[in-house]
C-alpha cells in the first residue's frame, strides 16, 4: 500500500512539472508577448501592421510585411539547399558508410551542431560576403548569404534526426526487399526511405523552426533592409533581425510593435508548423505509385 501510495505521487508529481515546464511557461511567453503587443494593434490597426510595407519608426510607419517576406524567403531558400545535401548524407550514414566513416562523420556533424551562431555569422560575414559579391554580384549581403549560413547551421539537425529514423526502420523490412530480389539501392529507395518519411519530416520541421528563429547569424549577413527582394542577392531585413536591432532604443508604440513583430513571427512559425505536421501525420504515404 505504502509503495503504491509513493509511487502515485511520483507519477503526479512528474505529471506537474511536465505541465508546468511545458505549458504553463510557454503560456506565460505567450501572454507576455500578446499583452505588449496590444497597444500597437489597437492603434495602428491588425491588418496594417501585417500588410504594411513601410517601417519607419520616427514617422509613425510600422508595417511589417517586407519582413514577413523577408524572413520566409531566407528559410524556404535555406532548406532547398540545406534537405537534399541533408538527407543524401543521412542516408550514406545509415546504410552504406562503413563503421570507421560513421565514427569519423558523426562527431563532425556534432561539432557543427555545437558552433554558436555568431561564429557562423562571423564566418559568413568575412568568407562568404566577399565570395558571393565577386562571383554572383551584388553587395554579397542578402538572401543568398543569409540562406548559405542558415543552410549550414540547420543540416546537423536534418542529418541526425533523418538517421536515427532511418535507423528504426524494423531490419526485416530491409531482410523482405533483398531477398525478393530487390537491390541496396532499391531497398533503400523503395523500403526504407518511405518507412522513415514521417522522421525525415520531423527533422524538415525542427530544421524550419530553426531558421526561421535565427537572428545574429542573419543580421551579420543579411543586409538588414526592410525591401520586397527582386532577386536572391537583394539584402533583407528578418523579423527576428528587426527586433534584435530596436530593442535597445525603442519606447512607447515603437516599443510596442517590436513585441508586435515577435507576435507575427510566432503566428507564422504556427501556421508553417501545422502545414508541416498535416503531412507529417498524413496516414497515406505514397511508395512507388501506391499506398501503404
Amino acid at each position: 500500500m505504502i509503495s503504491r501510495t509513493r509511487e502515485m505521487l511520483i507519477e503526479k508529481g512528474l505529471f506537474l512539472t511536465a505541465i508546468f515546464s511545458i505549458i504553463i511557461i510557454i503560456l506565460l511567453i505567450v501572454l507576455f508577448i500578446f499583452r505588449e503587443a496590444i497597444p500597437i494593434f489597437q492603434d495602428y490597426g491588425f491588418i496594417h501592421f501585417i500588410f504594411g510595407w513601410e517601417w519607419a519608426p520616427s514617422d509613425g510607419e510600422y508595417g511589417v510585411f517586407t519582413m514577413i517576406v523577408g524572413s520566409l524567403c531566407i528559410t524556404f531558400l535555406s532548406l532547398a539547399i540545406a534537405v537534399p545535401f541533408s538527407f543524401l548524407c543521412a542516408i550514406f550514414m545509415a546504410e552504406i558508410a562503413p563503421q570507421f566513416m560513421r565514427r569519423i562523420l558523426k562527431p563532425v556533424i556534432e561539432t557543427l551542431a555545437a558552433i554558436p551562431s555568431v561564429v557562423y555569422g562571423f564566418f559568413g560575414l568575412i568568407v562568404l560576403v566577399p565570395l558571393v559579391r565577386t562571383h554572383i554580384g551584388g553587395t554579397g549581403f542578402g538572401i543568398l548569404t543569409a540562406s548559405l549560413i542558415l543552410a549550414i547551421m540547420i543540416m546537423p539537425t536534418i542529418i541526425s534526426v533523418s538517421e536515427d529514423a532511418i535507423k528504426s526502420v524494423p531490419l526485416e523490412y530491409k531482410e523482405a526487399s533483398l531477398a525478393l530480389g530487390a537491390t541496396h539501392w532499391q531497398t533503400i529507395r523503395y523500403v526504407i526511405v518511405p518507412a522513415a518519411i514521417p522522421g525525415i519530416i520531423t527533422s524538415i520541421i525542427l530544421a524550419m523552426g530553426r531558421a526561421i528563429g535565427e537572428t545574429l547569424a542573419v543580421i551579420m549577413v543579411a543586409g538588414n533592409v526592410a525591401q520586397i527582394p527582386s532577386s536572391i542577392l537583394d539584402p533583407v531585413r528578418a523579423l527576428t533581425s528587426n527586433i534584435a536591432l530596436e530593442m535597445g532604443y525603442a519606447t512607447g508604440l515603437h516599443y510596442s510593435a517590436l513585441f508586435g513583430t515577435a507576435v507575427i513571427l510566432f503566428i507564422v512559425i504556427m501556421i508553417l508548423l501545422v502545414i508541416a505536421n498535416y503531412f507529417h501525420y498524413k496516414k497515406k504515404i505514397v511508395v512507388g505509385g501506391g499506398y501503404l
